[in-house]
């Protein structure tokens, strides 16, 4: 674990943005281009300062970087996150991949600054040069610390919080995180669902509405006198009894008119 972290400029915060290519490995480095369709385990923004250990103690460091691996393009640290992890920044419409080879920093990330980047990448991000004399990076208008959004597309195995990162004094480096984040794209998936159940209609009417889309209907009763066609339901309704005895009635007047006109005609003809 390198002893680097004082060695960082300070200067003012920047935008947002990132592209390239990702080393690493011992002896032939490997490479790796952003992939866009990667899926996106976390994402979120931070404070990136630069780091470039040599293990020569030029800049403080003590040794190889933590992961064991040799200081290359694309190797990040990180207060939290397990060694290993992938993923990429974003500055001012830049990307460049990253992957986490060593730890820090260390009290800086106490003040919300939770990425240290290669000196070549944040080189290239900047628009600055590396210096391999002093390991800096100069003409990029003296950034040393810029604002960047972090993508992970995977985590390492081993120990570290699988999450937003927290400083470096908090030791959740040390442990094994049991609990990862959930990926952006499901509690993204979650909430929509949550809000599609919340704001489900009552009732749906025929898509002919006054209005040209779908009419809610109301099913509660509604308080007030009963208009006019609701008088009128009960009559249209089929009632058997009631037409028996409609028909009943119409017998009884018919007959009565027959046997009151036989009644006239014989009266007439006494």
């Amino acid at each position: 674990m390198s002893a680097r972290f004082g060695m960082r400029s300070i200067t003012m915060l920047a935008g947002v943005a990132v592209t390239g290519v990702l080393t690493f490995g011992a002896g032939p480095a490997a490479h790796a281009d952003v992939d866009d369709n990667q899926k996106v385990l976390l994402q979120g923004s931070t404070t990136a300062s630069y780091f470039w250990d040599d293990s020569s103690g030029r800049a403080g460091d003590t040794g190889l970087p933590a992961s064991g691996k040799p200081m290359q393009k694309g190797m990040a640290a990180s207060p939290s996150w397990p060694l290993m992890t992938e993923g990429y920044v974003v500055y001012k419409g830049k990307k460049m991949p990253f992957f986490v080879g060593d730890r820090g920093p260390g009290a800086p990330s106490n003040t919300g600054i939770m990425l240290d980047l290669d000196s070549k990448t944040f080189a290239e991000l900047t628009g600055g040069r590396f210096n391999p004399r002093t390991l800096m990076v100069d003409s990029n208008g003296g950034k040393g610390h810029i604002k960047v959004q972090y993508v992970i597309t995977k985590w390492g195995k081993g120990v570290g919080k699988k999450n937003h990162p927290v400083a470096f004094s908090t030791g959740a480096w040390s442990r094994k995180d049991a609990n990862p984040a959930k990926p952006p794209q499901i509690l993204a998936e979650k909430k929509v669902e949550e809000k599609a159940v919340e704001s489900k209609p009552i009732a749906e009417a025929p898509s002919g509405s006054a209005f040209g889309g779908p009419a809610f209907v109301r099913t509660e009763p509604v308080s007030g006198p009963a208009g006019p066609s609701a008088a009128a339901a009960p009559a249209e309704e089929p009632n058997g009894v009631a037409g028996a005895v409609l028909a009943g009635g119409l017998a009884l007047v018919g007959g009565g008119a027959i046997l009151g006109r036989d009644r006239i005609r014989r009266f007439m003809t006494r």
